[in-house]
């Protein structure tokens, strides 16, 4: 504590002389500095130490003004996020102009939505309708593979027709290949409706309507 007192009053002195003298900017061209050490101590000097010249400063005058705020220097991680954010609100503010300009009425954005989700509502039902189709052969397949090996459980059971083989294969993958292209369908159709209200929304923030 004795250290820290001292380190103040000299600080406190080393100002008081600057002031006495006219050591500022305002005066000879000097810049006086207050910083703040790692103790929580307060400096004043018209030099800064070098394990001290990246924090955050003040310049100021022969009166304690304060004439100039020096911001900390900012790690790479913060300066990634500042310039992550700045990013972000160019592409925020590109987005705002192409909605305004694209759509005149939050109904023209509605048509627009209600078009493409129609559009994509009947593609999903023609996928439907395409893999209750082949749910259906892969039915019968089934059904008629249990006559022969190695499904059937007569040991006199002739072994599958190649043919029969070939056709169990091709429509099961026929089928994993349609429904997923029907998850597909529908997680697009879920992203398109938010997206469309996303668009709504700020479009209504942007005119001021409701």
């Amino acid at each position: 504590m004795k250290n820290i007192a001292w380190i103040l009053a000299a600080s406190l002195l080393l100002v008081a002389t600057a002031f006495a003298s006219g050591s500022s900017t305002s005066s000879n061209g000097r810049k006086l500095y207050k910083w703040v050490d790692e103790q929580g101590v307060t400096h004043y000097g018209d030099q800064i130490p070098p394990e001290y010249a990246t924090q955050e400063r003040q310049v100021i005058n022969s009166q304690g003004i304060e004439l100039d705020h020096l911001e900390a220097q900012k790690s790479p991680e913060q300066l990634a996020e500042e310039d992550k954010r700045k990013q972000e609100a160019q592409q925020r503010a590109h987005s705002d102009k192409k909605l305004l300009s694209t759509y005149s009425s939050v109904q023209d954005i509605q048509r627009l939505r209600d078009q493409r989700l129609n559009h994509l509502s009947d593609q999903i039902k023609v996928t439907t309708q395409f893999l209750e189709s082949l749910n259906g052969k892969m039915t019968k397949l089934r059904s008629a593979s249990m006559g022969y090996k190695p499904y059937s459980g007569d040991a006199n059971a002739p072994p599958m027709p190649d043919q029969m083989a070939e056709d169990l294969v091709r429509v099961g993958n026929d089928i994993r290949t349609q429904e997923e292209n029907l998850r597909e369908k529908r997680a697009e159709a879920a992203s398109m409706s938010q997206q469309f209200d996303s668009d709504i929304a700020r479009y209504r923030e942007l005119k001021g309507t409701h």
